[in-house]
């Protein structure tokens, strides 16, 4: 187990360094200059000059990134050059809302997608087995911001049930901020929901044609047991290595959903800053976008060494 997770350990820091390279390259490619957006309409080439030097923009490719870098392992992600504000600041702001907005997706996607999942496997070859995974095909096929206008329009303007856009932060008002965003975690959960149906469902239909499932009802144990408390506990193996990689997937989804709902998260923030040419805030915020992935695909290692045993002795 040990050289296991410490051979993923000594891969994230290589990785990490590499996206930090791939991020600041493609934002080299984004069209437009940034020293031409900052100086405003009269584009004076003594204000450009001196805006080229502040940013470092005069500088070569390398000399920029080793700059950029060494603030970064300093905790350092720069400054926005459009609100002027430190880039760490907007990101500690940004991503709680984010945050919040993924977990409750999860919840979503976990409640939905594990039941039908097991319900699915339960009643194969019956109207429960096709419902589920009509179901399940419906959340893959729609996309995120379809099913967010849709729901704004039968929802918030048609029964004025919830509020059709905005955010209020838990700790101002936990009730609004929970009505404020379910919708949208609604939306993000629901392709997620589809894909942990299927898997869990697949992974139900193998452990019950395991040996160990017909010795479980040879002993004369209820069903209800021997699918709880046998079959699902090794089918969920996979399925809680998938949901822990699925909430990457959120963080990078939630891009379009913050727009369609005017959610002021990390999505909003790096639309934002794309179409104002503020590079550091891109930056600044895929990297720990990507961060936070690695981190989570080495948290799918961890679940799976400890929910496997198996895995333990590796």
């Amino acid at each position: 187990m040990r050289g296991h997770l410490g051979q993923r350990l000594l891969q994230v820091l290589p990785t990490l360094l590499l996206v930090s390279i791939l991020v600041f390259c493609l934002q080299q490619l984004m069209p437009g200059d940034p020293a031409l957006v900052l100086a405003g309409e009269e584009r004076d080439p003594a204000v450009l000059a001196a805006i080229r030097t502040e940013l470092w923009l005069d500088r070569s490719l390398p000399i920029q990134y080793l700059h950029w870098i060494g603030g970064v392992v300093r905790g350092d992600l720069g400054f926005s050059w459009r609100i002027r504000q430190p880039v760490i600041q907007l990101v500690t702001t940004k991503l709680p809302v984010t945050l919040q907005l993924g977990a409750m997706a999860f919840i979503i996607a976990v409640g939905i997608g594990v039941p039908m999942g097991i319900l699915s496997a339960v009643k194969r070859n019956t109207k429960w087995d096709y419902i589920a995974n009509g179901v399940g095909l419906a959340g893959l096929s729609t996309p995120n911001f379809w099913l967010g206008i849709m729901l704004i329009l039968l929802v918030s303007v048609k029964l004025g049930w919830l509020p059709p856009s905005g955010y209020v932060s838990l700790a101002e008002d936990w009730r609004q901020s929970l009505a404020t965003t379910i919708m949208p975690a609604f939306v993000l959960g629901n392709a997620i929901a589809a894909v942990l149906m299927r898997h869990t469902r697949s992974a139900m239909l193998t452990a019950m044609d395991q040996d160990y499932v017909r010795t479980a009802r040879a002993k004369g144990l209820p069903e209800r047991v021997v699918i709880l408390r046998h079959a699902l506990r090794n089918a969920l193996v996979p399925v809680v290595t998938l949901g822990a990689l699925e909430l990457g997937t959120l963080l990078s989804g939630a891009v379009l959903t913050e727009q369609v709902f005017s959610i002021p998260g990390f999505g909003k923030l790096i639309v934002d800053a794309v179409f104002n040419r503020d590079y550091p805030v891109v930056q600044g915020v895929v990297l720990v976008t990507a961060t936070i992935y690695v981190l989570l695909n080495l948290l799918a290692d961890v679940l799976y060494v400890v929910i496997n045993p198996r895995m333990r002795g590796a």
